[in-house]
């Protein structure tokens, strides 16, 4: 695909020139792409699904980038209550939600609404509503770029933590090819979530039908502004800027009592509320942040990009945003969009 940009392949619409984009439709299309790769010396290709949670440098992408557009679901029966499902890297993870949700496949349907591709969700392990990607998770399969092989990763090899994973933290390394989960016929599982558990009138610990979980969790997303519409104001976005923030039990009691929401997660760390942080700081939905980047018109923990806006200027915005909150609250923000692409 020559004359392409990155700006083309994310959702924030930003990021420079890419040489080389090879599309990666059919399973058998990665090993042609190995063998590209392999002939012409390069190093791992720049692997892309939906890029819905990246930034991409506007000075673009010197090598391969690889878009992960293979689909499909192989479903294999482990018992009478469980399946396998087998899931291509570049089937959107919404698609698989809703499939699962029709089939009244239990384990997944928190994550409806969740953009980006199945090969995407365990780099982050993706999650929301007090379900991730690790909950159901067996095993994937990844070509390993230092080996020079295809693998097969038991869930446990890949070290699924609150939104981190072995793949994050070596992205040089590993391109996932597939994601199998372990998926069972049954109610939904257990809300933990109050705010779910509201949106469906039911108590905390109860079990709907997995369907009416996965509805209740679009209309609830809709509700907060987390639904990415390619069409409405704040298309161009990459989600919520910021991870929840580690805070000790000190931090907790402080900001808790102050009003700030804060959670255990599935680690048993304190985590504070990066968007209640940032408010408190003094940013609101709409809030111009930067030339060409505000606040969304929905919440204050999600960045748009407009007409003016440049990857630099988003990163830079970034960064005075961490600064401003640390210097108001002494807690530090992570960024939770990936960096790709050229950077100084």
């Amino acid at each position: 695909m020559p004359n392409t940009t990155l700006a083309s392949l994310t959702t924030l619409r930003l990021g420079g020139p890419a040489s080389d984009v090879l599309q990666v439709a059919d399973p058998d299309d990665w090993f042609e792409l190995v063998r590209t790769i392999g002939d012409r010396q390069e190093d791992a290709p720049l692997a892309l699904g939906h890029g819905s949670n990246v930034i991409a440098s506007d000075a673009g992408h010197e090598g391969t980038v690889a878009v992960m557009n293979t689909r499909g679901i192989t479903v294999k029966r482990v018992d009478d209550d469980t399946v396998a499902a087998t899931v291509q890297a570049g089937h959107p993870l919404t698609d698989l939600v809703q499939w699962a949700a029709a089939e009244h496949l239990a384990g997944i349907e928190c994550l409806a609404g969740i953009p980006g591709t199945v090969g995407a969700a365990p780099v982050q392990n993706a999650g929301a509503y007090g379900q991730q990607v690790s909950d159901t998770l067996d095993h994937l399969t990844a070509w390993d770029w230092d080996m020079g092989r295809l693998r097969t990763l038991p869930a446990q090899a890949c070290r699924l933590r609150h939104r981190d994973s072995r793949f994050k933290n070596d992205p040089g390394r590993w391109t996932i090819l597939t994601a199998t989960f372990h998926l069972t016929r049954s109610p939904a599982a257990p809300i933990t979530y109050q705010p779910l558990a509201d949106e469906l009138g039911v108590h905390v610990g109860a079990r709907p039908p997995v369907a009416e979980v996965a509805t209740a969790v679009l209309t609830n997303r809709h509700r907060r502004g987390l639904l990415l519409d390619p069409h409405g104001p704040d298309a161009r976005q990459a989600g919520s800027v910021f991870l929840n923030p580690l805070v000790t039990a000190a931090q907790a009691a402080h900001w808790s009592a102050a009003g700030c929401p804060v959670h255990a997660d599935s680690d048993g760390q304190l985590r504070a509320s990066a968007g209640w942080l940032l408010e408190h700081a003094g940013y609101h939905p709409g809030s111009q942040v930067a030339s060409g980047i505000r606040c969304s018109d929905q919440r204050t923990l999600t960045l748009t990009a407009h007409d003016e806006a440049t990857a630099t200027g988003f990163a830079r915005a970034l960064g005075e945003l961490s600064a401003r909150v640390e210097i108001t609250t002494s807690i530090r923000l992570r960024p939770e969009p990936v960096m790709v692409g050229i950077w100084p």
